[in-house]
């Protein structure tokens, strides 16, 4: 059964060049390492809430944007072990982070329903 890795992030608006290249540095990685497909997108619509909302999770500042992403897996087997190799992979442990990865909030999530 598919798994998904989500992940929501606050980026700095003026970085998101920088932000587009490292996300697609490490979908190569993880991609050569099983993933089957890796998403990003960019807030465009992204209200902050008085309690729950993404930029209050993500501690957003005004000169950043959200950027919520995930990257599919076939299955949980496949991203334990494909993420393992790819933390290991020196494309991504050479490579700075265009954004504070200590504010990054992320998950591995069962598909529970895909229509």
């Amino acid at each position: 059964m598919s798994y998904i890795d989500g992940f929501v992030l606050a980026v700095p608006t003026a970085d998101r060049a920088a932000y587009l290249d490292h996300a697609r540095e490490a979908a190569r990685v993880f991609k050569d390492h099983g993933a089957l497909r890796v998403v990003e997108c960019w807030g465009d619509d992204v209200p902050e809430g008085k309690l729950t909302s993404f930029p209050l999770a993500v501690q957003c500042r005004p000169e950043e944007t959200v950027v919520f992403s995930w990257i599919h897996w076939p299955s949980r087997a496949a991203r334990d072990a494909g993420m393992a190799r790819a933390m290991d992979d020196a494309r991504l442990t050479s490579s700075a982070m265009p954004f504070d990865g200590k504010r990054m909030i992320f998950g591995g999530f069962t598909v529970a329903l895909d229509l």
